[in-house]
Formats: C-alpha cells, structure tokens, sequence
C-alpha cells in the first residue's frame, strides 16, 4: 500500500463528486413513498412512475457513453449533474401526472449520464496497473454516501418530502461545480480523421460481448438481493424490519472492507478475481437454500457482499482494458446498461416467479449454480482479455495535458 503511486489532483476531485452526489441521493429510495402519500396516487401509478426512472437509467449511460466520446468527458458530467437537479426540482414540483411521468424519466436519463464519463476519464488519467485500486476506491465513495444518505433521507422526509427534491439537486449542483473547477478534459485527441461508430465495432467484438453475457449473468444472482431475498425472509415469517437489518449489512461491509483490501485486489490478476468474485456471489446466495432466520440471511449476505466487492473493484478496470482508445465511454456505457440494465429486469422477474413455481431452494441452488458457470466461463476468456488489454494499453501514456 505504501509503495502504490499517489493518484492524481483530478482522480481525487472524481472521488469527492461521487460522495457529494451519492450523500444527496434522496428521492430515489423514497419516491414511491412521496407518490403515495404525498401526491396521493396509487400504488400502481407511483410503481409506474418508479418504473420510469429505470427506463431512464437504462438509456442513460448508453447516451453518457456516447457523449462522453463525441463531445468529451467533461461536458457530459456537466450536462448530467445539471441536468439531474433541473429534472428533480421539475418531478418535486409537477402536479400533473404527465409531467410526473416525464420529469422522472429525464431524473433517470441525466442521473446516470456521468457514469460511462467517470469511468472513461479514470481510464484516461491512470495507468492500467493503478486502475483497479480507483474504481475499488471510488465504489466505497458510493457506498459510504449512499449508507448516509438512506439514513438522512429518512429523517428528511418525516419534515417534509419538498427537502428531498431541493437537498438532492444541490448535491448535483455541488458535484457539478467540483467537476467544472476541478476535473480537466482528458478525451485522447486523434489525428486519423473522423471517429468510428461504435455499434459496428461492437457488433464484431465477440470477446466484449461474451464479457457482456458473463456481466447479464452476475447482474441476474446479484438482483435477486433486492426482489426475491425479501420474500423469502417473508415467507419463513421475518419481518420486513429484518430484511431491512439484514440487506444492510451489504454497505456496512462494503465500507468497513473495502479499503483495507482494495490494495491487495489491484494486485491481483483482474479475469481470476473477476470470476472468483462472480463464483462467491453465487455461492453467498446458495446459501439461502438452508438458512431460515436472521443470521443466516445475514451470513449469506456478508458472503456475497464479499464477492461484491471483488467484482466492483475489477470490473472497471477490465471493460477499460477492453475498450478502444478511440470508443472508450462508448464500450463503458454500453457494458454498465447492458450488463445491469438487462440484469435488473431478468433477475428480479426470474427469481420471483422460480419462488412462486419451484419454491426457495431452487431459486437459491439456481444462484449457486449460475454462479458456478459465471467462473467457468470467466477463466475461459481470461486469455482473451489478456491479450486484449496488452494490445490496447501499448503504448501506455497519458493523453497530453493531463497531469
């Protein structure tokens, strides 16, 4: 730890945005609540509307990625932080159901613009060899923010839901403004004519898009977290106050464990920890199979969130290795809405409806074994990725300008 190179003034910079935005993530966890008892519409309605947002997560790191290539890193975190306190100031304010609809969507699109921007511009400022160590550090930053903000947002909302809206924008503005004072324009600058498109080069990626399928994979086990895990403490007659304990151990853990491992990870070989990561996700969620109180859901979540954190650490890294120079944001938007954007819909639809037909140890054995394939899979495309990030890391430099 001691020996590492210290990061740079503008990977720091990052750092503190992400925890400045993640501190304020309010509304999102408590919309549904806000729908309902506020505005007074139906479950059904503010599920809709929750819905909406996702929808726009899902289109919103494809168009970061995209912009982040054609018009450059900083201006898309720009446009995404400013964007994101526009639109939830608008979705605080709407009284009509349209413009609820519409407003949540744009909180969706422009919350996750920045990410694909991120994670280009620490590909553009490290060397390959540092990266690991600045995704794993920036993955607590999120976890510490958003283990604050879930507790603050609780408070906040007993006084009234309108702070939620005004206190989550100005953390967007905050984080917009250290981006604007702190965060220079790393995008490499190409002499050889016009930039590619991406989905044709994509489309003949086949080691990218496998990657891709392993990522749908983990996404799936990894979702089940949040949809299937309560029932089935529901079903074996826990509350959901003990879901609540229990799904919160996963931050607790995340904040206490990352940084005194996030060292020992980045020296590490990125495609074995990634499919040993993936293998504990799996194995941490076949725990479920024999487990009925809260311990024992405890200790299956601890075990996963363990792997967790193996895979938050690597995966950055290895999709940057992964991507073109010239396609960078483009490949990394692609794989985080792809990858968990697909996961998010086919895990939670997958694992409830194996709870209802086949029962608790299936869906849980499903995981373990899932879980089983995912590490197969990934050492076999361990040489691959490789041979791919050797290709693209030489020569390994930084673009001018960036210090």
């Amino acid at each position: 730890m001691n020996d590492a190179p210290r990061l740079p003034r503008a990977f720091w910079a990052l750092w503190v945005c992400q925890l400045v935005n993640r501190l304020g993530s309010f509304v999102q966890p408590f919309l549904v609540l806000y729908l309902t008892q506020d505005r007074h519409l139906s479950a059904g309605t503010a599920g809709a509307v929750a819905a909406a947002v996702g929808a726009g997560s899902v289109v919103s790191q494809l168009v970061g990625g995209w912009l982040s290539d054609r018009f450059g890193r900083r201006r898309t975190m720009l446009i995404g932080f400013f964007g994101t306190a526009a639109a939830l100031i608008l979705l605080g304010s709407a009284r009509s159901i349209t413009t609820i609809w519409i407003a949540a969507f744009v909180v969706g699109l422009m919350g996750d613009l920045f990410r694909p921007a991120v994670q280009a511009t620490v590909a553009d400022l490290l060397q390959p060899r540092e990266r690991v160590r600045a995704y794993g550090l920036l993955f607590w930053a999120i976890n510490l923010g958003f283990s604050v903000s879930t507790v603050s947002a609780g408070v906040l909302a007993s006084v009234g839901y309108n702070w939620l809206f005004w206190i989550n924008a100005g953390t967007s503005i905050a984080a917009a403004l250290v981006i604007w004072r702190m965060v220079p324009e790393t995008r490499p600058v190409l002499d050889d004519g016009p930039r590619r498109p991406l989905l044709p080069v994509v489309l003949r990626d086949t080691t990218f898009l496998l990657m891709i399928l392993l990522q749908i994979g983990y996404a799936t086990i990894y979702f089940q977290g949040y949809s299937t895990l309560p029932l089935a403490m529901a079903g074996d007659g826990l509350p959901s106050s003990t879901y609540g304990l229990v799904i919160a151990l996963n931050g607790v853990v995340i904040v206490v464990v990352q940084p005194f491992v996030n060292g020992r990870l980045a020296a590490l070989d990125r495609p074995k920890l990634l499919a040993g990561s993936m293998l504990i996700v799996g194995l941490g969620f076949g725990l479920g199979a024999v487990v009925h109180n809260w311990w024992g859901y405890g200790l299956s979540v601890v075990v996963w969130t363990v792997g967790e954190i193996g895979f938050a650490a690597v995966i950055g890294a290895v999709f940057a290795d992964l991507a073109p120079v010239d396609l960078r944001g483009g490949y990394l938007g692609l794989a985080g809405s792809m990858s968990f954007g697909l996961g998010s819909v086919i895990g939670p639809l997958l694992g409830t409806n194996t709870l209802e037909h086949a029962g608790r140890v299936t869906v849980w054995l499903g995981c373990a074994a899932l879980g089983g394939i995912l590490f197969v899979g990934q050492l076999a495309l361990a040489p691959a990725l490789h041979a791919r990030a050797n290709a693209n890391n030489l020569p390994d430099s930084l673009p001018s300008g960036v210090s």
